[in-house]
């Protein structure tokens, strides 16, 4: 009896290690410091494509998740000329801010937490 509660116990401490070590897909959101709102498209590198479309200046978005990998972020920015553009590996278990910095000339940041 005393075999079965050691391996029952045994068993439930190893699958509550294994739940606990799964890696979480990267996840990533937008910070629009412009005057002007903008239009984003996440490309990742399972060729997906997500717009995040109207964001407000000020707006901080939702966090959403991507693969593991390369993503290229590009952005409309209403009544500007320049569309920045920025390519950065997306890690898992990390959460990114991506910032449409203010300034001359729109850019972009990419902030880690």
């Amino acid at each position: 009896m005393k075999n079965i509660i050691s391996g029952i116990l045994g068993l439930v401490f190893l699958i509550a290690i294994i739940g606990c070590s799964e890696d979480a897909d990267p996840q990533f959101r937008i910070f629009n410091e412009r005057s002007n709102k903008a239009n984003v498209q996440i490309q990742t590198t399972g060729g997906n494509t997500i717009n995040i479309n109207d964001v407000e200046a000020g707006q901080t978005t939702g966090y959403q998740s991507a693969a593991e990998g390369n993503i290229t972020v590009t952005a409309v920015i209403q009544n500007e000329s320049i569309s920045p553009e920025i390519t950065f590996f997306a890690a898992k278990d990390n959460r990114y801010t991506i910032v449409i910095r203010s300034g001359i000339t729109p850019s972009f940041r990419v902030d880690t937490e």
